[in-house]
């Protein structure tokens, strides 16, 4: 791939010229296909290595043959397929009426938010303030208040807090802007203490839910992956709560909930429900789309590879930053989650990944994938039944006020 960033010629590049800025793809038609192993590498020919959907560090297995010009024309590719999952006995019990009265008991959900974005300096304060509400059922009508109850968490999926590097890049106000100011308002105004400004948005949530938040690329944190959970004291009176939990990026979690309701003759239990989630805050899948082109190939299809092929960031670490692991690779999807939450996106997305390929005794493995976006760009919490692991999503929007002159 000559467009693909190399750090032998970053190196040998004469310091005195300032690099060029990275390209937005690094695929082009003079790309090729290696196999490597330890014996050596071979170029990769053939229509079934082009519809493949591959990438840099994809393990796979191909069959064909060697062609006079030293190629390997391949017939058929194998991939890994979605590793097992522990939690498959619950399926037939999902589609099932547990409440014996016949009165459904309210679903368990969990909210997913990525890109919040505070301190920018086109900041979101006022949508922010609605989720806040939302999720605490202050805000919105009766239903909306009922449904908010069902939720149970919170999972914040990266880019909680601007980059400062996008405070530098926006430009500064216009004369325009300078004459559209009245009574004191700036519309180009940002916090100078995001961080104060987030910790309060999340006290006010911990106080209703536990909280889960990750680190991602424009949040004060390590930028090698895995990256390390946020210190909780920089969340001030949000980190009092033992609900609250500052994560790795990525991180495994495992969510079981059991809701009972009691009536003056009889109590009905709703079963147990456990679920597997793998969340990571969108670098993996952000780099991955570099390497193929679009269309064909969608962020969703890269996302839903990335479960057959058991690897969430083959291309790490080549042109992405990891920690160096001899013994085991932490990228490794070694049992397939139930829910899969990929944030730092930029538009929402979601997929019911099936495996068909059933083992005796086992029923087929499924996996609800979600892209999650920017929510200072869209306003968009996404919810996730823990039961049917159905999707739905609430909109948060504000409309803008201009004054005359």
């Amino acid at each position: 791939m000559p467009l693909k960033p190399n750090v032998m010629i970053d190196i040998a590049r004469d310091q005195s010229i300032p690099p060029p800025p990275p390209p937005s793809k690094f695929c082009s038609d003079e790309d090729d296909v290696m196999l490597e192993d330890e014996s050596g590498r071979i170029r990769l020919v053939g229509d079934r290595v082009r519809d493949a959907r591959l990438v840099t560090g994809v393990i796979i297995g191909a069959l064909g043959m060697e062609t006079p010009n030293g190629d390997f024309e391949v017939i058929d590719l194998c991939r890994a397929e979605m590793a097992p999952q522990s939690t498959m006995e619950t399926s037939e019990e999902d589609d099932m009426d547990v409440d014996g009265d016949g009165q459904a008991l309210p679903d368990e959900w969990i909210a997913a938010i990525s890109g919040l974005d505070i301190g920018s300096t086109s900041p979101a304060d006022a949508q922010v303030q609605m989720l806040v509400e939302y999720l605490v059922a202050e805000g919105g009508g009766v239903k909306s208040q009922e449904s908010a109850t069902c939720i149970s968490r919170l999972i914040i999926a990266g880019d909680s807090l601007a980059s400062i590097a996008s405070r530098v890049a926006e430009p500064g106000p216009t004369l325009e802007d300078r004459k559209a100011r009245r009574f004191g308002y700036d519309s180009t105004s940002f916090s100078s203490h995001p961080i104060l400004s987030l910790s309060s948005a999340l006290n006010d949530i911990a106080s209703a839910m536990p909280i889960h938040i990750l680190p991602g690329e424009s949040d004060p944190a390590g930028t090698i992956m895995p990256q390390q959970p946020f210190p909780r004291a920089m969340f001030g009176d949000a980190a009092r709560y033992p609900t609250f939990t500052c994560e790795t990026n990525p991180t495994y979690l495992t969510i079981a909930s059991n809701e009972e309701t009691e009536g003056s003759a009889s109590k009905t239990t709703q079963p147990t429900i456990k679920r597997t989630l793998l969340i990571n805050s969108g670098q993996p899948l952000n780099d991955m789309f570099k390497y193929l082109p679009s269309p064909p190939n969608t962020r969703l299809s890269i996302l839903e590879s990335t479960l057959r092929w058991r690897h969430m960031a083959p291309t790490a670490p080549d042109t992405l930053w990891c920690h160096p692991y001899f013994a085991e690779d932490p990228f490794l999807i070694k049992e397939t989650p139930d829910i899969y939450i990929v944030g730092g996106q930029k538009r929402f997305a979601t997929k019911l990944v099936m495996d068909h390929q059933k083992a005796k005794g086992r029923t087929s493995t499924r996996c609800r994938v979600i892209m999650v976006p920017s929510f200072a760009h869209t306003g968009i919490l996404v919810l996730v039944n823990l039961r049917t692991l159905a999707v739905k999503c609430v909109n948060f929007s504000v409309h803008s006020m201009t004054a005359g002159g």
